[in-house]
């Protein structure tokens, strides 16, 4: 890519999408200078006060309501794709046509079809393409991770994570397109497909699931008569109501290639935990701990404790840590970081990969990543309609 300008985009101006939308205006601020320069160029979203208000709040210059208005504009060069993942397929082949650079958020799709369909355009795209796993991205979980690998912890023997959320929690809180959809595809696809991804980057992966429970604990949502942000709750008086029809929590045990087990829970409805990712890492010399509440730490526990002083030891994010040094304005032990920074460090290796340059960051999750994540998924949600089964991952 020879420009030294590149036009970008996002599609949907929802919570996720301001975020993408910040972090494309952040990306030049992190990590190597040298690359191209980025324009933010348009905000898309079906409902027109939303991509204004982004626009106008993140320097875009244009905003539409029609994602096609994006698609036909030969000036855009990168998009991010953040709306309903049935739209995603459609979107993103669209976009590659008009060639134009794709980073899609996750879950990649909204079917195993539409998945593969959109694996299989990655191949012959000829441009950059790559889903939304930002938690990649995260210092302190990369450090656990590139620890793992190292073999700090010796073998690893047991994962356990979960992530456990509250934006369902609420029965008033209106019907939205991710409660719509197969078992597999509600709490499970959302941030499960997070969990799965990270627990994936830590120990490797997985070779089967088993065990796999599914419950929708609220089985119908008021409908909204206008538009309406996640999480935003309704007066349910003589509103009509329709059906929930996705899990709401989802458990499940797991094989990794390596022998290492895994014990895994998600969930839209945990009452007052707005966004509690934790990954706990065992191995036969050592143990991490994670929580994304207390980001700018893990805890480790090993044999370098002298006899009689183990336990587990706080060991605050610092420069040593992979992503910190260059991705931080104040890059020192105890400043920490947000899961914010994560998208921004994602849009920097996306750009990366754009510009044909290599200094240093690996690159981005591709469309078969997501499209294996939606295996994965696939098989829980298979296990869980066969009373607990063990399934392989194909």
């Amino acid at each position: 890519m020879s420009k030294d300008v590149l036009n970008v985009a996002v599609i949907g101006a929802g919570m996720a999408g301001t975020t993408h939308a910040n972090a494309w205006r952040q990306v030049g601020t992190v990590y190597d200078l040298g690359l191209p320069k980025i324009h933010l160029h348009t905000i898309a979203d079906a409902y027109m006060p939303f991509a204004e208000d982004a626009a106008k709040r993140y320097g875009y210059d244009n905003a539409v309501d029609d994602w096609k208005k994006v698609a036909e504009n030969p000036e855009i060069d990168i998009v991010s794709i953040v709306v309903g993942n049935a739209l995603h397929r459609e979107i993103a082949e669209a976009l590659i046509r008009a060639g134009k650079h794709v980073l899609c958020e996750k879950p990649i799709a909204d079917t195993l079809e539409n998945a593969k369909a959109m694996a299989e355009a990655e191949k012959e795209a000829g441009v950059v393409t790559s889903v939304g796993f930002t938690f990649r991205r995260n210092a302190a979980l990369a450090e656990v991770a590139k620890l793992a690998k190292e073999g700090h912890f010796g073998e690893i023997a047991h994962i356990d994570g979960r992530y456990w959320c509250d934006y369902g929690c609420d029965p008033t809180t209106p019907m939205a397109w991710r409660y719509k959809g197969p078992m597999g595809t509600g709490a499970l696809g959302d941030v499960g497909s997070h969990l799965i991804d990270s627990a994936e980057l830590v120990a490797g992966p997985l070779k089967a699931v088993s065990g796999a429970t599914m419950a929708t604990l609220i089985k119908e949502r008021p409908v909204a008569k206008g538009h309406v942000t996640r999480g935003t709750a309704l007066d349910t008086d003589n509103a009509e109501m329709d059906t929930v029809e996705n899990d709401d929590v989802a458990t499940f045990t797991a094989e990794f290639e390596s022998g290492a087990i895994g014990t895994f829970s998600c969930s839209r409805v945990a009452w007052n935990m707005p966004n509690s990712l934790q990954i706990q890492v065992l191995g036969t010399k050592g143990r991490a701990e994670w929580d994304l509440a207390r980001t700018g730490e893990i805890k480790v526990d090993d044999v370098n404790s002298p006899a009689g002083l183990g336990g587990p030891r706080q060991v605050l994010v610092n420069p040593d840590f992979p992503y910190y040094a260059r991705g931080n304005s104040m890059p020192v032990a105890g400043v920490g970081l947000t899961q914010i920074e994560q998208f921004t460090y994602q849009a920097h290796a996306f750009l990366q990969q754009v510009a044909g340059v290599e200094n240093g960051l690996p690159k981005c999750a591709t469309f078969a990543d997501g499209y294996r994540e939606m295996r994965i998924a696939d098989a829980i949600a298979r296990s869980a309609a066969a009373g607990g089964a063990r399934i392989e991952i194909q």
